[in-house]
This record gives C-alpha cells, structure tokens and sequence, in this order.
C-alpha cells in the first residue's frame, strides 16, 4: 500500500458513505412521501438508474480527461445533488427527490471505478491485494454511514434531511483527498480514441461473461436483500436505531474480508473465492427466513455483506484478466452498466416485493440469481480444466 493506494482507500470509505446513507434512508423517505406504498424505493433505485445511464459518459471522461478530473467532477455532482436532496425533501417532493437521486447516480458510477484505478496503482503481481485493500476502505464508510443517517436524522423537521447536508461536506472531504493522488497519465493511444480489440470480442469471452454476470448478480442480491431491510424491520417493529446497526454490521461484513480476500484470490484463485462467497448468499437466505427478531436480521446480513465481498472482489480481478490497458474503459463501462441495470431493478423489485408480498417472498426469490451465478462458475471452471490437466 504506498500514499497514492492509502488515499484511494479513504475516497473509498467516503463514496460508501454516501451508498450506504443512501440506502439506509432514501427507502423510508421515499416511504413517507410516496404516492403508494410501493414506490418506496423508486429514491433508491433512481441512484442505481442514474448509475447505468452514466457509464457511457463516465468512461468518455475517463477516457479523454484521465481518472484524476473525470473522479473531481463526478465528486461535484455528488456534493450538488445532495442539497438537490435535501430541497425535495424539505419542500416535500418525491418526484424531485428521485430526480435528484438519478443525478447523483453519476457519482455512482464515477467512484465504482475506484477499484479499477487501485489496480493501475500498485505493480503488476500485487493487483489483487490493491484492488481487496482499497475496496476495504468501504469498512469506514459502513461504519460512519448508518451512524451518520441516525445521527443527522433530527437536523431538520423532516426527519433524515439533515443526512443530505453531511453527504455534501463527505464529496468536498473526498475532492480535498482525490487532490493529492498521483494517477498514471492517460496513454497516448488513448487520446485520440479508443484502442484495441473491438468490444464485441472483448465481451464474447467466456471470463469476461463470468465476471459480467457473478459481479452484476452478485451485487443484485446484496441491493435486493439490503435495500428492503429498513422497510422490512420497521414492519416488523424494530426501531431505525435496530435498523442502523444491522446495516452497519452488513457494510462491515462487505469491506472487513478486504483486508485478507486479495490474499486469498492469490492463493486460492478467484473461482473458488467466489463460490464461497455463493455459499455464505445461501446462508444468508437461510436465517432470513428462520424469523424476524433483531439477530435474524443481523446475522442474516452480516453473511450477505461477506458473500457480496467475495464475489465482487473476485469478480472484479477475473475482470482483468478479459482486456487490456486500451481496452480498459470500454470494458469496465460494460462491465458497470451491467451492473447498474441489475441494481436498478433489484432496487424496484426489493420495495415492490417487501411492501406487497413481504420480507420470506423476497428472500425466495434471491434464490434465482444466486442459481444463475453458480451455474456461470461451474461452467467457467469446466472450460478451464481441460487445459490445466494438458
């Protein structure tokens, strides 16, 4: 870890502060200002929309202006969109406020390319010990953001307004940070276009399919799950403080393992990594549905945040291996619009599923991706073992 990769780490935390505020808050004010119930979560998935409409403009800019501008001005959008935020909900205007949330997407998909830059800051053989260690920067962020959101939430007389004003100080904190980052200068062949292998061969491999799919899915049920748990509980009477804490434990389960899952990619590889992660997905689902008091719901996504950890580390240095540096920012736009699009509509279905057909439906119906991505490893590693036994 040199001073660039430490810096990177703490952008990290704070970009997954603003996630996890997100998250914790944006489905209960979307709740109370909602026309219907079951737009509860439109304000979360307006964050993930907006996500997945910015790829193509995000990797533009990354493209023509290098990582150090394109992560400043995604920083300025985040900072602008939070008091976007915080006047819908003073003024009381769910539509605007899920309008704001689509702005803010840009930020999201800006910072997501964190973890592609740790890679490009460290030497070729410590990849994967850079991209799990900057990815564990997170654990900052899932510390501070439930925190932030129940601590903020009295600021104002709409409660969680004065959530918005703290996640624009964290993007001007974050720009201050990004400030001092050395990044590699932009390749010359970069700038005048993008280079290397067209994008249609590049996303017919059989690892970059995998990656696609293990990272997009993977995510998916961390936000289905993770997105309706503040809704689920406050139906079941916990308090927000109660909700607070297992998303706290759940972010802590995400980015902790980033301190030691580089290390176990390098020894294990990065399939076998992943099918752990899959099987603490299905452990998760497990104690969901064992019952609903508050230890149900801690453990439950505590697993949840720990499989997502594995998947998505592993998923993200398969990635690596399916393009080259030319290739990296059409590749990587790819590979997060997949992304974005299965968060978007996990974010739809978690609110639709949990207000209407309830918390033991949404967790049977988790089942399915985790399938999908199990079937997507096993036929990845078949492909491969014919030439390791040669």
């Amino acid at each position: 870890m040199n001073r660039n990769l430490w810096l990177l780490a703490l952008c990290q935390a704070l970009f997954l502060v603003n996630n996890v505020t997100f998250i914790a808050i944006n489905g209960l004010v979307g709740w109370s200002l909602a026309p219907l119930g079951w737009m509860a979560t439109l304000p979360v998935m307006g964050y993930v929309v907006g996500g997945a409409l910015s790829t193509g403009l995000v990797a533009r800019t990354q493209r023509r202006w290098g990582r150090k501008r394109s992560f400043l001005l995604g920083l300025a959008v985040a900072c602008a969109s939070a008091l976007l935020c915080l006047y819908a909900v003073l003024a009381r205007d769910f539509w605007l406020l899920c309008g704001a949330t689509v702005v803010a997407g840009y930020y999201n998909a800006n910072a997501s390319l964190y973890r592609f830059a740790a890679a490009e800051l460290a030497a070729a053989p410590q990849r994967e010990k850079a991209v799990s260690l900057v990815m564990a920067g997170g654990l900052l962020g899932g510390i501070v953001g439930p925190n932030l959101a129940n601590a903020t939430r009295e600021w104002f007389a709409v409660p969680f307004a004065g959530a918005y004003v703290a996640l624009a100080v964290a993007a001007l904190l974050s720009a201050l940070l990004l400030a001092f980052i050395r990044f590699p200068p932009v390749p010359a062949a970069q700038q005048g276009g993008a280079g290397g292998r067209p994008l249609a061969e590049i996303v017919r491999q059989p690892v970059f399919i995998v990656a696609a799919l293990a990272g997009s899915l993977g995510y998916g049920v961390m936000n289905l799950l993770m997105a309706a748990t503040p809704i689920a509980m406050q139906q079941c009477g916990l308090p927000f403080s109660a909700a607070a804490l297992v998303l706290e434990w759940h972010v802590i389960g995400m980015f902790a393992p980033g301190f030691f899952t580089g290390h176990l990619i390098k020894r294990f590889g990065a399939l076998p990594v992943m099918a752990a992660g899959l099987a603490l997905n299905l452990a998760c689902i497990a104690m969901a549905l064992s019952g609903v008091e508050l230890h149900h719901f801690l453990v439950a996504l505590f697993a949840l945040g720990v499989g997502w950890n594995f998947l998505f580390t592993g998923a993200t240095t398969l990635s690596l291996q399916a393009y080259t540096a030319e290739e990296k920012d059409k590749a990587q736009a790819v590979l997060n619009f997949c992304m974005f699009a299965t968060l978007a509509l996990t974010s739809f279905a978690s609110g639709l599923l949990v207000t209407t057909r309830g918390w033991t439906l949404l967790n049977y119906g988790s089942l399915v991706p985790v399938a999908l991505t199990a079937a997507g490893l096993v036929w990845l590693a078949a492909r491969r073992r014919p030439a390791s036994v040669k």
